[in-house]
């Protein structure tokens, strides 16, 4: 590996902008694209932020997610989750899985789910005009319509989805609780899906559910195991970050950029370009760790030499700021030029469910702003109540409310 003076302390301390990365990991874009760093274990990874550094870990198969998420099953939260699951494979028990879901979130697929997710925005819209202000927004809105909508589509009953939110926090926490409340979690999770199963397989449905225990039973392109944690997986991926998504941008644009939002109730054609613009700049998080990946043998990154084992950590919201491929990429400008923000990561481990998280933040922004005129913050930003240690910016509660 090339040398470097010593390795900087990571983490840093956390963002004190829910708007900006953390200053030290955007100074790492010019200064050190891939900087070494120690971890707190005392282990050394490689704090990748450059957008072109970023987007070669993401594609280069030689890195290894699945290298990497053993190294992390001692990680709280998502990284212990992860270890198993598609989340933490390499091809081809990656391909294999991903194949068999992948018809489910095809762009042609998605925009057949539009009329039924518009229908989703509104009853959850109405609810709220007819209920007391301010409103939650978390509880009322952003929250229930992704897991709706993935509910949907694996097949969930309507009458369970509210049992998802705690075991979900669980595993996307960071280090607020022990790992045994989240292993609790995944296995509370493990054992519904495992039930809802045994329930499909004797009462099959039209759903995805029902088309993955068809693989299973008839065609065994999966184990058992391997059934059950695709569906937890698919539930945790498919509703955390588009909720939290959805907040985080309407906090942006109501906050730091109201000019951006008075263009954006102007033109609903501008719609499907500023959902990008507010995937590539709005934070999800604070910079703790990212998913990582394991060089499996000597590959030049940028100006380093990764060694055969050694981890790197890449940062996709910091490289969404590189200004080498993004102009003036502190600004939010919902006309920019669309350009391929790594917001849902690149390569065999892109997002799966990308096109189902736009065309879900499509409809969520056009039925909030289009049904609730005049909407803004009930309360000062600085009231606002995050959960911690958190993987992502999660609230308590998004008191709103409208003219």
């Amino acid at each position: 590996m090339t040398v470097q003076d010593s390795p900087i302390k990571f983490p840093f301390p956390s963002s004190t902008s829910l708007f900006q990365p953390g200053s030290q990991l955007l100074a790492l874009i010019d200064e050190q694209p891939v900087a070494l760093a120690e971890l707190p274990d005392g282990s050394t990874a490689w704090l990748v932020t450059g957008y072109n550094e970023t987007r070669q870990v993401l594609v280069d198969q030689r890195f290894s997610r699945a290298l990497a998420a053993e190294r992390e099953r001692d990680r709280p939260g998502l990284g212990a989750f992860a270890a198993g699951t598609i989340l933490g494979m390499d091809p081809p028990d990656h391909t294999r899985l991903r194949k068999l879901v992948s018809r489910a979130f095809t762009a042609r697929r998605v925009e057949q789910l539009r009329p039924r997710t518009a229908g989703i925005v509104a009853e959850l819209i109405d609810d709220l005009a007819a209920g007391p202000r301010p409103a939650d927004l978390v509880s009322g809105f952003s929250l229930p319509l992704p897991v709706r909508v993935i509910c949907e589509l694996l097949g969930v009953p309507e009458q369970d989805q509210g049992k998802f939110r705690d075991w979900s926090d669980a595993l996307m926490s960071n280090s607020d609780i022990s790992m045994d409340e989240i292993m609790a979690a995944a296995l509370a999770l493990a054992e519904y899906f495992a039930g809802l199963i045994a329930l499909k397989r004797s009462e099959p449905a039209d759903d995805l559910m029902t088309a993955l225990i068809a693989a299973r039973d008839e065609a065994d392109q999966l184990s058992e195991d391997e059934l059950v944690t695709l569906c937890v997986t698919l539930l945790v991926g498919g509703h955390e970050t588009t909720a939290n998504q959805i907040n985080m941008s309407l906090i942006t644009l109501l906050v730091a950029y109201p000019g951006e939002l008075a263009r954006l109730r102007a033109g609903e054609s501008l719609l499907p370009d500023a959902i990008e613009e507010l995937m590539r700049f709005v934070q999800l998080g604070s910079g703790g760790f990212p998913m990582g990946r394991v060089a499996t043998e000597e590959i030049q990154l940028g100006s380093v030499t990764i060694a055969p084992g050694e981890m790197v950590l890449p940062f996709f919201s910091v490289a969404n700021r590189d200004r080498s491929e993004f102009p003036a990429p502190d600004r939010l400008d919902l006309s920019r030029e669309p350009r391929l923000h790594l917001s849902f990561g690149a390569g065999v481990h892109h997002c799966l469910g990308a096109q189902l998280a736009r065309m879900e933040l499509q409809e969520a922004f056009r039925g909030l702003l289009g049904r609730l005129p005049g909407l803004r913050l009930a309360v000062p930003v600085e009231q606002l109540k995050f959960k911690d240690k958190m993987l992502v910016y999660s609230l308590h509660d998004l008191p709103v409310t409208w003219d």
